[in-house]
């Protein structure tokens, strides 16, 4: 398996793209911004995007998402409660003093227990709602990407609109606690850290 991380955009949002080694299909993970990087990245690995993954709508991982779409023709999808978010892009940056161009409207929703296959790899969806009503972690075996649900000794924020700090812990602990400790968590912000490490050791999720 591929894997590949660009911190995107003033936030610095990571962006994954994920491939198949033997098929060089790929999908890329929230693409915030920093299009061209992350197509000249493709291009490096001649890599062929079959879908584009937004594991939230928050613009800083979505806004990316009409120029890949738009350079890859490849499908959009996010989980349905988030949905509306894609359109909102523009005015959500605008209150942060920053810039996003919004999205095109997603191709397919995915809902939790969905697997989204690319060559010989998939990804299952985990629903990890909290940081927003409709975040995913998608999970292969080895791996997670958690969005901005869990973060290397901390865990999303729980203040926008749609946050809920309750369910964001009950998705941390009764989900991605689940997963084997030596599980690699790779998060929407920051290095990436195991699911062991965060169980022993995160202040604010700990068991």
């Amino acid at each position: 398996m591929i894997i590949k991380e660009i911190a995107v955009g003033p936030i610095m949002a990571n962006c994954f793209i994920v491939g198949c080694e033997k098929t060089l299909e790929a999908v890329v993970i929230d693409p915030g911004d920093d299009v061209d990087r992350i197509l000249n990245t493709l291009a490096k690995g001649k890599l062929t995007v079959k879908k584009i993954i937004n594991t939230h709508g928050h613009f800083d991982h979505v806004g990316g998402n009409k120029r890949m779409k738009a350079a890859t023709g490849a499908e959009i999808l996010i989980h349905p409660a988030d949905a509306f978010m894609l359109t909102q892009l523009t005015m959500a940056a605008a209150s942060f003093g920053m810039a996003a161009e919004n999205s095109p409207p997603a191709d397919l929703n995915i809902n939790d227990g969905d697997t989204i296959s690319f060559g010989q790899l998939a990804l299952t969806v985990i629903h990890t709602p909290g940081h927003t009503p409709g975040g995913i972690s998608l999970f292969t075996p080895g791996h997670v990407f958690v969005g901005d649900t869990l973060f290397a000794g901390s865990i999303g924020r729980t203040d926008f609109p749609g946050g809920d700090f309750n369910t964001l812990i009950a998705s941390i602990q009764k989900k991605l606690f689940k997963l084997a400790d030596d599980v690699t968590v790779h998060c929407g912000h920051g290095p990436t850290t195991t699911i062991g490490r965060e169980k022993r050791s995160n202040p604010f999720a700990r068991l």
